[in-house]
């Protein structure tokens, strides 16, 4: 959840060093990452553009693209605003599933997108049923509601699977994020999702002039995208350090109601939001107790359903890949590709962060 007690940073210049995990990583003047190298560095690599410059949305992978597309649609409000079919070898290549077949829906709410994908060959595998929210493989979106007791009621009318036991206020001991509400599910495959209602003066301001624009509408846009980490500190030298995203506020959170959100019992999270120039914002959630969540498969593939990955756009011709070739990215397109050929979605580049989230860059 974004702005869970989160004190949002403005105005502190931000330097640059190499980090210990192989990355240049942004830190604050005055930390030891700062002073760890010569100025003539800092400047050197703080006036290059940062890689990434927004968030396009973020790819999931569906057993059923015609059940999924009807789920977003319906229960949600999303609307369909394209579909494609692709095979071959720039598909195969970009995906690292040879012979595969792809159907992707993109779905829009407000001014944000999913792009739901359906592997007609070769079908992966289904998300493990004892899913946690602590997993590693854990990602999901939060979609901005106009009202927590009518989504939620909206939701139990259609059935959907909790993941949380129920909507959550957030205690007001917590200045920055007492009385937002969230309530976490699931959608047919299995997928989190999240549902949040900010007060007034929390979250982004830019959700009340939605909510102005959008009369009579539920479920508004999606406001994140989270995924759990093992470590912070690396996850940023790869988000901030190689894509260039920003430190945009963090907190530690903790009590009943963060146990029966995330359905983690004695959960203690260290949570921290990054962002590019445009788009939705990435949230890390680092589970500083229980400690026992699970790493994905190390066999893992873009056709399995727990597959998800987040779309980013650069202006590097080769979808960054001077850049990402860093120690310690790894790679699943063996290097840039162009799947549909010159088409509308450019030259693209898939890989793993720190975790095994997918990322993918596309070009534009």
């Amino acid at each position: 959840m974004n702005s869970k007690g989160m004190g949002f940073v403005g105005g502190t210049a931000l330097v640059l060093a190499v980090g210990s995990f192989g990355y240049v990583v942004v830190a604050q003047p005055g930390s030891i990452a700062a002073t760890s190298a010569p100025d003539a560095q800092f400047r050197t690599q703080a006036a290059a553009p940062p890689l990434v410059s927004g968030v396009a949305g973020v790819g999931i992978t569906v057993g059923d693209l015609s059940t999924s597309v009807a789920f977003y649609r319906d229960v949600l409000g999303f609307h369909q605003v394209s579909e494609r079919e692709e095979a071959g070898d720039g598909i195969e290549h970009l995906t690292g599933v040879f012979g595969a077949r792809r159907r992707t829906a993109v779905m829009q709410l407000g001014e944000e997108v999913l792009e739901l994908s359906d592997f007609l060959a070769p079908e992966g595998r289904p998300i493990p049923v004892d899913s946690r929210s602590n997993d590693l493989w854990f990602q999901h979106v939060a979609i901005v509601v106009r009202d927590m007791d009518l989504a939620y009621s909206h939701l139990r009318a259609h059935n959907v699977r909790h993941a949380s036991s129920g909507p959550q206020t957030l205690p007001d001991w917590n200045p920055a994020a007492g009385g937002i509400k969230a309530f976490y599910f699931k959608d047919p495959d299995g997928h989190p999702l999240e549902v949040i209602w900010f007060p007034e003066g929390k979250g982004d301001p830019r959700w009340k002039r939605v909510a102005d624009a959008m009369p009579g509408a539920v479920f508004l846009g999606i406001d994140h995208t989270a995924i759990v980490v093992r470590n912070t500190e690396a996850s940023l030298a790869f988000y901030q350090g190689v894509l260039g995203m920003r430190v945009a506020g963090h907190s530690e959170n903790f009590g009943t109601e963060q146990e029966h959100l995330n359905n983690v019992f004695g959960a203690r999270l260290r949570i921290t939001g990054v962002r590019a120039e445009r788009g939705m914002g990435v949230e890390f959630l680092e589970y500083l107790s229980p400690t026992t969540g699970r790493a994905r498969a190390s066999d893992s593939g873009a056709n399995d359903l727990w597959h998800d990955q987040t779309v980013f756009t650069t202006g590097m011709k080769d979808a960054g890949e001077s850049v990402l070739r860093a120690p310690g990215v790894e790679w699943i397109s063996p290097g840039p590709v162009d799947p549909d050929g010159a088409g509308p979605q450019g030259v693209q580049a898939l890989v793993r962060d720190p975790d095994g989230h997918a990322v993918l860059l596309r070009s534009r």
